[in-house]
């Protein structure tokens, strides 16, 4: 399903100076897994989820999805395939705070010309499934920080991805909404979607629905 092979990724930071963050990573995550990437802050998680998104290219190396090389498309190829098969949470959740909940919801559908029909019924599934439809009318401004989450993860998830990616997903949330929100990362994982996660919360370590926990330490995977 996804595949890196010999993936390197180096930041210039000016014409001087630079940062590797990825050094020769291999990594294979089979279609249906839920894979734990942790670390600490820096480690590299987060550009691997990068890298798999097609939001950044690697230095060298490929990045694979479905035998396809992601890492050769051009931009605007790129757009169209993170439409088509990938859902994102990122840390800081990236909603449009002067939009409602619904609004930011249904953002990942524009590109697609549907109806308005076509449009409602997706999206009042999506905020049902991730009991946000109670604030659908709501600015997101005005949410809470689990309620941001909930809207996030419903974004992620309505244009029905083949994989998911979070970004320390629990990162502004206390533990009792940190453990709600793996409560729905099991219903994803039940789901069969491909799931990564970049995260150095220990809540999500040893999780009995995890296929695999793997660390990634200065650019590195520690196998």
């Amino acid at each position: 399903m996804i595949e890196l092979i010999d993936v390197t990724k180096i930041y210039e930071v000016n014409k001087k100076e630079s940062v590797r963050a990825l050094s020769h990573i291999n990594l294979k995550i089979k279609e249906g897994e839920l894979v734990i990437l942790k670390g600490s802050s820096g480690s590299g998680k987060s550009t691997i989820l990068s890298l798999i998104a097609a939001l950044s290219k690697p230095t060298s190396g490929e990045v694979l999805v479905d035998t396809k090389k992601i890492s050769k498309l051009p931009d605007n190829f790129s757009s169209e395939y993170r439409r088509d098969n990938i859902g994102f949470v990122f840390q800081k959740y990236n909603l449009i705070p002067n939009l409602s909940v619904k609004e930011n919801i249904l953002l990942p559908l524009v590109p697609l010309n549907l109806d308005a029909q076509s449009m409602h019924q997706m999206s009042e599934s999506v905020m049902q499934r991730f009991h946000i439809e109670h604030k659908q009318d709501v600015l997101v401004r005005n949410l809470s920080g689990g309620e941001q989450q909930r809207a996030a993860i419903a974004r992620a998830n309505i244009n029905n991805p083949k994989i998911i990616l979070a970004d320390e997903p629990t990162a502004n949330l206390d533990e009792k909404l940190s453990l709600h929100f793996i409560e729905m990362l099991r219903e994803l994982k039940a789901s069969n979607k491909t799931i990564v996660i970049a995260t150095h919360d220990p809540l999500f370590f040893g999780l009995d629905f995890v296929d695999r926990e793997i660390q990634v330490h200065n650019g590195s995977l520690v196998l």
